[in-house]
């Protein structure tokens, strides 16, 4: 094969997204022969996207010079663009400044207008963001905009419209931002974007998303990312950011041994490729986070201590575990510290439900109330579901442990609807809980083993050992059992099932709805170890329950 047909197959590669053919052949033909600018640019995305950082910058910067050699200050300014946003990412921020600033000085000597004065606007715009000045990156965000729409440039729309998108969110404006980001999101869906603009896009839109807590929005987004990643199988960029992502909701979503396959995915990939390396604390983080609900408390320790040593913060999932282990103290002390060196509304949410849960452990009512009602105040000025969810079940949880039960119940209805709604099924178990003790406090004992029955059934689908720890250790008024397993009521219904009532009978007997009575019987089958309401009855017989 002649250097021109390596070079045309390369070329093919690049259109097709192939990347790793994509840089085998361009290696090659650079090999024999230099490749020129335009060239070198290809090779540099097939790098940044097989995770060959090095690679990456080292073509960028040949492309740099060679643009300048030949008097394209233009492209040359891109390529400086480049390598100082890849440089920012990597945290290499001297790197950066100077390459910024290379830019801005040739892009300074052109006395034209165009898009590349909107390209270096996006550093200034990544600095208001990370200081907080939200008013000043949306000006900035929105003079971008206009320059990418006056010049028809799609990624620096997407790049610049859904970061003012986020700061038009966080300054109050939340349907106009959410606009501007799935606007972004529909251009990279597309397939309008360029690959590197994709990829960022996408990582930076579902960590909004999931910064303000919208949990349906970052799973969709989510789901559009797996896709696109799926669709370039020797892509090695962003797709341990997008493991990551699949491994919360998983977690959410309470199919556990998936989030722990997800994460543990995501942490090998996060080691190649200068995206997914950032990420790999949180992959940690949510290794943790499973381990500890299902009571693997060990794993779960050394997974938070790994999670901070690669930089993120370990609160609250580490204060609850020291609860888990009865370390009350200690559970205080650590989210006493986290609550009070966060001052960002948002990232203060995410920490308050546990703060709530720890204070209220330690006898600690007034803080837990205190914060109950901080978390519905960010909540009520957010619009966020999840957020609502959280603050309701805060809310709830505060109520009842300060023998206030009536008032407990109807947040904490709410709470559990919400988390219904969400499929968050851990949540609104935990919920179901507090619903049953409130409703025990307020003298309906039926309603509460309902409530703490249905809890038991998705802690034990779920494998939540704490969570069927607690419902064991609770007084004996609410849930008992014998060697069978059934509750009072549900042994009550196998002796209507084994005296032949159907399940209408059975719920017109008891005052039932027929869907409760559905679920008892199902539940009765799954315990008893039968398939089938015969072998219930025989079992029945056998062991004297009727």
């Amino acid at each position: 094969m002649t250097v021109i047909d390596e070079l045309d197959r390369g070329r093919e590669a690049f259109a097709g997204h192939a990347w790793a053919d994509a840089y085998e052949s361009l290696t090659l033909v650079d090999r024999s022969s230099p490749l020129e600018a335009d060239d070198l640019r290809l090779l540099a995305t097939a790098a940044y996207m097989l995770g060959r950082d090095h690679d990456y910058l080292g073509a960028m910067e040949r492309a740099h010079h060679l643009y300048l050699e030949a008097g394209e200050a233009l492209a040359a300014v891109r390529c400086a663009f480049w390598i100082g946003i890849n440089r920012m990412l990597r945290g290499e921020m001297s790197h950066s400044t100077g390459w910024f600033a290379r830019a801005q000085r040739l892009l300074d000597r052109q006395e034209r207008d165009c898009v590349e004065r909107g390209y270096l606007l996006i550093p200034v715009l990544l600095r208001e963001l990370g200081a907080g000045d939200w008013e000043a990156a949306s000006t900035t965000a929105a003079e971008a905009t206009e320059i990418a729409v006056r010049f028809g440039d799609s990624d620096l729309f997407a790049m610049a419209g859904h970061e003012q998108g986020h700061a038009l969110i966080r300054q109050g404006r939340l349907e106009e931002g959410l606009r501007l980001i799935d606007e972004a999101m529909v251009a990279a869906t597309a397939g309008e974007l360029s690959p590197i603009v994709t990829g960022l896009v996408y990582c930076s839109v579902i960590a909004y998303c999931r910064e303000l807590y919208e949990l349906r929005r970052a799973q969709e987004w989510t789901e559009a990312l797996t896709h696109w990643c799926e669709q370039q199988p020797d892509m090695v960029a962003h797709t341990g950011v997008c493991l990551v992502h699949r491994a919360e909701i998983f977690g959410l979503q309470g199919a556990w041994t998936d989030a722990l396959e997800e994460a543990r995915r995501a942490r090998e990939r996060c080691a190649q490729g200068m995206v997914n390396r950032r990420a790999v604390g949180e992959a940690v983080y949510l290794q943790a986070e499973v381990q500890r609900l299902r009571g693997e408390l060990p794993g779960a320790e050394e997974a938070y201590r790994e999670a901070s040593e690669y930089g993120r913060e370990p609160q609250p999932g580490l204060a609850l575990l020291r609860l888990a282990q009865g370390r009350n103290d200690a559970a205080a002390a650590a989210i006493r510290r986290a609550v009070g060196e966060t001052s960002d509304r948002l990232s203060r949410a995410r920490l308050l439900p546990g703060y709530v849960e720890v204070m209220l452990a330690v006898g600690a009512s007034e803080e837990a109330l205190g914060a109950s009602r901080e978390l519905e105040d960010i909540s009520s000025g957010h619009g966020s579901a999840l957020l609502a969810a959280m603050s309701a079940g805060a809310r709830g949880a505060v109520a009842l442990a300060r023998g206030e039960a009536g008032d407990a119940l109807g947040p904490l209805r709410h709470a559990r609807q919400a988390w219904d709604e969400l499929d968050v099924p851990y949540e609104a178990a935990r919920v179901r809980v507090l619903v049953g003790l409130a409703c025990r406090e307020l003298g309906d004992e039926d309603t509460a083993v309902l409530e703490l029955e249905a809890a038991r059934g998705v802690f034990a689908r779920l494998g939540a050992a704490p969570g069927l720890a607690r419902l064991d250790s609770l007084s004996a008024g609410v849930i008992t059992v014998d060697a069978h397993g059934l509750t009072p009521r549900e042994l009550e219904v196998l002796r209507f099932v084994a005296a032949g009532k159907t399940n209408r009978a059975i719920a017109a007997e008891l005052v039932l709805s027929e869907r409760t009575v559905d679920r008892h019987v199902s539940n009765i089958l799954t315990k008893l170890g039968v398939s089938s309401r015969a072998g219930a009855t025989a079992y029945a017989y056998e062991h004297e329950l009727v």
